[in-house]
C-alpha cells in the first residue's frame, strides 16, 4: 500500500493502524504523546502539515482535525497519512469517507469501543460543529455501516438502519458514476440555505420535520415560494425511497430506473440543487440507454449516477461525452460504482 510507504518516508516509522473506506480514503495512523497533529496527503505535494492547535487547520485538514477535536481528551495527537481515490467536491462523500476512516482508525488504535453508528455520529458532529457544514448523517453512516452487495436503508431520525440486497450483476446491470468535474464546496451558503428553508417550512406546518407531513396537498396550501417547493421535494422523495426499497426487496432491480429519473427532476425543479452539467449528464445518459439517472450528493456540481445495462455502458458514456462536447463543457469522468463494505482495517 502506497499510503504505508508514504507514512514511513514522512515519519520514519510504520503506522500502527491502517483503515480504509472503499472508493474513498485510506488512513494510516500512529499516536503521539503530545497534542500535535501531523498530516500527510498523497493527493497534496510537499512535507507533512503540522497542526499545533485545532484553530490552525485549513482546507481538507479541517475534516481530520475536527474528528480529533470531537474526541477531545480521549486521544492526544497523531501522525496521519491519507490516500484517496475519490475526487474532492465530486458529490461522492469524500469528506465523510475521510472523517470515518480517521475516526475508525483512532477508535481501533485507542480501543475506544465506539460502534460504527457512534463513529458516524461523531463524524457528523465534526462536520457540523468544526467544519461548519450543517450536513445530515447519511454520508457518514454509509461510510461506516455499508455492507458489500447491499444498499443501506437509514432512518436519519431513529438512526435505525438495515442493509438491503443490491445484486446488480445477476441482472446484468451496473451503476455508472458520471463526474461532471464541476466541484462544489458544502461549506458555502446554498446548502445551509436549503436546510433552513426546510426547517422554516416545518415550523409553519407545525411538524418536527417535513417527513412528518401526512397530507401534502393541505401542507402546500399553507406555503409559498421556495418553502413550498422544498416541502414538495422532501415529502415525495421520502415516498420514492420507500418505493425503491420495496422494489429491491422484491428483486425488481430493473424497475428502479423510473424512480431515479423522478428523483432528479424533483432535485432540479423543487429542491433546486442541480446544475446544467448534472442535467445534461442525466438527460444524455437516459438517451444513451440508461434505465435511469439522477444527481447525487449535495448538488451544485459533483456527480450523477446512472443505472445501466452492462451492454449499454459504452453507449451511455459516448452519449454523455458527446453532449458535453456539444455544449463546450469540460469532459466528464466515468467511474464504476460497486456496493462495497464500509470502513474496515487493512493492517
Amino acid at each position: 500500500m502506497r499510503v504505508v510507504e508514504a507514512f514511513r518516508a514522512a515519519y520514519g516509522a510504520s503506522p500502527q493502524t491502517v483503515w480504509h473506506v472503499p472508493w474513498g480514503v485510506t488512513a494510516a495512523i500512529t499516536p503521539r504523546t503530545d497534542q500535535t497533529i501531523r498530516l500527510l496527503s498523497l493527493q497534496s505535494s510537499g512535507e507533512p502539515v503540522t497542526v499545533a492547535s485545532h484553530a490552525e487547520s485549513t482546507g481538507w485538514t479541517r475534516y481530520v482535525v475536527g474528528v480529533l477535536a470531537m474526541l477531545g481528551d480521549r486521544v492526544a495527537g497523531a501522525d496521519i497519512a491519507i490516500d484517496g481515490t475519490i475526487p474532492p467536491g465530486a458529490g461522492l462523500s469524500s469528506s465523510a469517507a475521510l472523517e470515518v476512516s480517521v475516526a475508525s482508525a483512532l477508535n481501533d488504535l485507542h480501543q475506544l469501543g465506539m460502534t460504527p453508528m457512534e463513529i458516524a455520529r461523531l463524524c457528523q458532529q465534526a462536520e457540523n460543529h468544526f467544519v461548519g457544514v450543517p450536513s445530515g448523517i447519511l454520508d457518514q453512516a454509509a461510510s461506516a455501516l455499508c455492507q458489500e452487495g447491499h444498499a443501506l436503508f437509514l432512518d436519519c431520525r431513529s438512526l435505525g438502519s438495515r442493509n438491503i440486497p443490491l445484486d446488480l450483476a445477476s441482472h446484468g446491470l451496473s451503476i455508472l458514476i458520471i463526474d461532471t468535474q464541476v466541484h462544489h464546496e458544502h461549506s458555502g451558503g446554498e446548502y445551509a440555505k436549503r436546510r433552513a428553508e426546510c426547517e422554516s417550512a416545518a415550523r409553519k406546518l407545525g411538524v418536527a420535520a417535513l417527513r412528518d407531513v401526512t397530507d401534502l396537498a393541505a401542507a402546500l396550501e399553507q406555503l409559498q415560494g421556495d418553502e413550498r417547493k422544498r416541502t414538495m421535494h422532501v415529502v415525495t422523495e421520502n415516498h420514492r425511497v420507500e418505493a425503491l426499497i420495496g422494489l429491491l426487496r422484491a428483486g425488481a432491480v430493473t424497475e428502479i430506473g423510473a424512480l431515479l429519473n423522478a428523483s432528479h427532476l424533483s432535485l432540479r425543479d423543487q429542491y433546486e440543487v442541480s446544475s446544467p452539467e448534472l442535467d445534461v449528464a442525466v438527460e444524455a445518459a437516459v438517451k444513451g440507454g440508461a434505465r435511469g439517472a439522477r444527481m447525487t450528493g449535495g448538488g451544485f456540481g459533483g456527480s450523477a449516477i446512472a443505472l445501466v445495462a452492462d451492454d449499454r455502458l459504452d453507449a451511455v458514456r459516448e452519449s454523455v461525452a458527446g453532449a458535453y462536447a456539444e455544449r463546450g463543457f469540460q469532459p466528464p469522468r466515468f467511474l464504476p460504482a460497486t456496493a462495497a463494505p464500509g470502513a474496515h482495517r487493512l493492517a
